[in-house]
């Protein structure tokens, strides 16, 4: 009874702490039914959740995406498959500028090597990953008898089953499952409109609101070089949702820190997210100063822009909510409630120590910051990737580093040996300047930055390995993987070389990052009993790239006095435009121009709605309470950008394509009537 109490008055205090109203990335073995069910009068059934996370993929290149028809048709959003687009551009045929249409399925052009990932099956192994971890192991040792045991419950599904398959850590250590996915990798473009609509306000109007973006490109699936047959995908709304109608999104966000400790916080804050702008800052400039040599250097380079760009103001947002007084006082109250609840039950007391534990870590690694190696090139990349391969294949799987195990082999080798260009110009820009930042953080004398300059300039040394390199050519690649550990010690080749110069260095600096790594994981998982004690099992994980569930209704919210409305409509681009006349990325492509008269300018484009999101649910469905696909999701509003800290309702939105305007923009501005036609059957 004395505990029950104590756990009662804990829970009042430590209200806050809940999650409140839309809040949430839920998993789908743990739905909030009852929070549903008084929220909104929904009671999801078992068959409504497997079928939404049948119907629902993943894109190995970090977006999320649906089934959405039967003859595997995939949606996403443009700038998730923009890798491909761009990897299937020439400067013939821009498709990433142009847009695409295959009015055939011979039309259809396959990826070079995406991957697809749908999840069929979910299993806790807390159990047997815990038990192989004990107290007495130092750090090293914990490492590397979690990740044993992790290579061994991999490979044993795999085996079984056949299916990827992919142990998450939850709760920061708390619970690990087991996720199984059916892969797709012959996967092929159907349909992507021009940037100038799918990027339409460009950076300015990125993370704002209100928005006029058709941000949407549709793949299909093959399997045996046939549209493959799914059973699992969203039938297509008549109307999409009204306001204050409650909607669904599932999808994969990536990485929430929502769980951290106010020191951690602080480190994020003060050290960790000011260094990460400061390098995409850098990159930043780099790209734009390599793509004003001319149009074809701007192509090569538009795609890591974009991506530097959106990830700048992304961590802009982070560090804005951080640099709240608001925010972090409190995070502090939640924190300061959460220990004396712990304080008063003598059961939980030794839970504490996680606290200390945690603020350890993050003194190591503001240290680790200042002697980092920063050397990296897509070329580069390649050349470490093959030499610790060679490294790592030498042990048995479950000693490897997780990359190279078993279970993840044939999804390692489709990246490693994908026939996508590499524009030698442009990773010799990037390769000079990583090796400039790396003279930075060590300084000139370090003996390791002296190896890896070779007497030269950065500039110079990253010609001459660029220019010697013969790993742009994919049958290179296979030689040397096929050779082993032999080969890659006897090879001239001058990344290799470099690689295996930087390589004890990278993997000294891993091995430090992973024991702290570790330290925090038993310290969360520690974290995460606390929170379960007090407040019960009814709180969601932080985001880790895996399948979650968010909802939340249709609704605007205000503005600096304004009030916003939750949809925009496709007449309303064309008044954007008009208010924007002569600025960069306020023009709609020809083809929009060409239909307006016959567009229906009332139909809803985009809108918002308050369920809880973060970078990963681009490309996620948006559905209704039938699981009838009635959006998109492509962004969320400059408000949202704190979602990796901390969630609120008041202006926090996500921001989705309306599924009626990507079937009115299908059939009039695109002509795709037979695509149409396929949609949801």
């Amino acid at each position: 009874m004395k505990r029950a109490l104590l756990v009662l008055s804990a829970m009042l205090l430590l209200a806050p702490m809940l999650a409140v109203a839309d809040e949430g990335m839920w998993l789908f073995n743990g739905l909030p039914r009852e929070l549903l069910k008084q929220r909104y009068g929904f009671e999801p059934s078992d068959e409504w959740a497997s079928h939404l996370m049948k119907s629902s993929v993943r894109f190995n290149v970090g977006g999320s995406g649906s089934f959405i028809s039967s003859t595997g048709l995939v949606l996403t959003n443009h700038h998730v498959g923009s890798d491909t687009l761009a990897k299937l551009s020439t400067p013939e045929r821009n498709i990433m500028e142009a847009g695409y249409l295959a009015r055939t399925p011979a039309e259809e052009l396959k990826a070079p090597d995406m991957e697809l990932n749908q999840l069929v099956q979910i299993q806790d192994v807390t159990d047997q990953v815990k038990a192989a971890v004990t107290s007495e192991m130092t750090p090293e040792q914990a490492v590397a008898a979690r990740r044993a045991v992790i290579a061994k419950i991999e490979k044993s599904a795999l085996d079984t089953t056949g299916l990827k398959s992919t142990v998450t850590t939850l709760y920061g250590g708390g619970r690990y499952h087991l996720y199984q996915y059916r892969k797709y990798t012959d996967v092929r473009l159907v349909w992507a409109p021009e940037t100038a609509i799918a990027f339409f306000g460009g950076d300015a109007d990125n993370f704002e609101y209100p928005r006029f973006c058709l941000d949407a490109c549709i793949f299909r699936v093959y399997e045996n070089d046939k549209p493959a047959n799914i059973e699992h995908f969203l039938r297509w709304s008549a109307s999409g949702p009204a306001e204050k109608d409650v909607v669904f999104v599932s999808g994969h966000p990536g990485r929430t820190s929502r769980i951290l400790t106010m020191d951690a916080l602080k480190y994020q804050r003060d050290v960790a997210q000011p260094a990460g702008l400061t390098n995409l800052r850098r990159m930043e400039i780099v790209l734009q100063q390599y793509g004003l040599r001319g149009k074809e250097n701007a192509r090569r380079a538009r795609e890591d822009l974009f991506g530097v760009q959106n990830s700048r103001k992304a961590r802009l947002g982070m560090l804005a909510g951080l640099q709240d007084p608001q925010v972090m006082a409190e995070k502090q109250a939640a924190e300061t409630e959460l220990l004396k609840a712990i304080a008063a039950n003598p059961e939980l007391q030794p839970l504490a120590q996680a606290w200390k534990s945690i603020a350890a870590t993050t003194t190591k690694r503001t240290e680790l910051l200042k002697k980092g190696v920063s050397v990296n090139s897509q070329l580069y990349g390649i050349a470490l990737q093959l030499v610790q391969m060679a490294e790592e294949d030498r042990k048995p799987s479950e000693e490897r580093l997780p990359e190279f195990a078993d279970a993840g082999r044939e999804s390692l080798l489709q990246q490693l040996y994908s026939e996508a260009p590499i524009y030698a110009d442009l990773d010799q820009v990037l390769l000079a300047d990583s090796i400039s930042k790396t003279l930075e953080q060590r300084g000139g004398d370090d003996e390791l930055c002296l190896q890896i300059l070779n007497n030269k300039g950065p500039a110079e040394r990253a010609a001459e390995l660029i220019r010697g390199t013969k790993l742009a050519d994919v049958a290179f690649r296979k030689e040397l993987a096929a050779g082993g550990l032999q080969a890659i010690e006897k090879s001239d080749d001058p990344l290799i070389q470099l690689a295996r110069i930087i390589n004890p260095e990278s993997r000294r600096i891993r091995a430090i990052t992973e024991e702290l790594d570790e330290q925090d994981r038993q310290a969360y998982a520690s974290v995460a009993e606390a929170r379960f004690a007090v407040l019960g099992t009814s709180v969601y994980p932080d985001a880790t790239f895996t399948l979650r569930l968010a909802f939340g209704p249709v609704v605007g919210y205000e503005q600096d006095g304004a009030q916003i409305p939750a949809w925009t409509t496709l007449g309303g681009a064309f008044e954007h435009e008009k208010q924007h006349v002569g600025q960069t990325d306020y023009t709609l492509p020809k083809s929009w121009k060409a239909a307006q008269s016959r567009l229906n300018g009332s139909t809803p484009f985009n809108f918002v709605s308050t369920a809880d999101i973060i970078g990963g649910n681009s490309g996620s469905p948006v559905v209704n309470r039938n699981g009838e696909l009635v959006g998109l999701i492509f962004d969320g509003n400059i408000q949202s950008l704190s979602g990796n800290y901390v969630y609120t309702e008041k202006q926090s939105r996500s921001v989705s394509v309306h599924s009626s305007a990507l079937r009115e923009a299908l059939q009039v501005v695109y002509g795709a009537d037979q695509l149409v036609r396929e949609l949801g059957k």
